[in-house]
């Protein structure tokens, strides 16, 4: 007859088996807590920005709105945002109208050129890249200057003196943004125009009078009115962002950097997030 052991485990065995179930589930807890913080945390940062966008429209409309600081933020994102633009408006005219010219060529079709530079810069290209360099010069500036103010105690202390910060700082950039966005797109879309009657001009030989008939004969309204609509969403947007990274800037000077960063990346990705939408809710209208 066979007779089978039956295994027992000695005694050295089970406080091994013990410390590594205690070790699994401590790592489990561990993961569960890190998850349940990470939730936690977004979910705070969401209410913290509709808290600061409820605040920042209130103020907006308050009675004591600062109209010269905001004429002061209007000229400070014109002027500082210019020249950048005039080179990007000329290098997306060029550039569209050079790689363009020898496939329409081909087609027996140079003369359909300008209407479909004009559409392309109306429509898309110039607004949405204009706003990712407004969101890397205007957002990144509103992010590291509110982020000093913030690490200098700048900001509590016009707390302290009875101003409101809210209304003094980010009501005017935001407004300023939104207004002065969709006049540098307008800019750089007719700069853009006229860099591509010069690069048109580099193989051929058509009049600037000619060109713009050309041009603004294919445009209509469909294609103005909702890229001019949607500029100004980019310019909330980028607003917004820089002057909530900026206000809510840590104390650390590091933290100026990390606003201003933050600031360009969330900024840039907002404005493709609002373009998609704005394409979406155009193409449903058009059809």
């Amino acid at each position: 007859m066979i007779k089978i052991k039956k295994y027992i485990p000695s005694v050295k065995v089970i406080p091994k088996i013990r410390d590594a179930t205690v070790h699994s589930m401590s790592k489990l807890s561990d993961n569960t807590i890190a998850r349940t913080t990470a939730a936690s945390n977004f979910l705070t940062t969401v209410a913290d920005v509709f808290l600061f966008i409820a605040h920042v429209t209130r103020e907006t409309f308050s009675r004591d709105f600062e109209f010269k600081e905001f004429l002061r933020q209007c000229f400070q994102i014109g002027n500082k945002t210019l020249p950048l633009i005039t080179v990007t408006g000329a290098i997306m005219g060029l550039v569209l109208t050079i790689q363009s010219r020898p496939v329409l060529v081909d087609f027996g079709a140079v003369s359909m050129l300008p209407g479909m530079v004009a559409v392309s810069l109306i429509r898309e290209m110039g607004p949405v890249i204009t706003a990712l360099i407004c969101a890397g010069k205007i957002g990144s500036g509103m992010g590291a200057e509110l982020g000093s103010m913030k690490v200098t105690e700048q900001i509590e202390a016009m707390e302290v003196s009875s101003t409101n910060p809210i209304r003094f700082l980010v009501v005017t950039r935001v407004l300023a943004a939104t207004i002065m966005i969709p006049l540098l797109v307008l800019y750089a879309d007719a700069f853009g125009i006229l860099a591509s009657w010069a690069g048109a001009n580099i193989k051929g030989d058509v009049t600037l009078s000619l060109f713009f008939a050309q041009a603004f004969k294919v445009v209509g309204f469909i294609d103005l009115f909702p890229a001019i609509i949607k500029t100004f969403f980019f310019g909330a947007v980028i607003g917004f962002v820089g002057c909530y990274k900026g206000y809510h800037a840590g104390r650390g000077t590091e933290s100026v950097g990390v606003a201003a960063n933050s600031a360009v990346v969330l900024a840039s990705l907002l404005v493709l997030v609002v373009d998609m939408i704005a394409v979406q809710i155009t193409d449903m209208l058009v059809l």
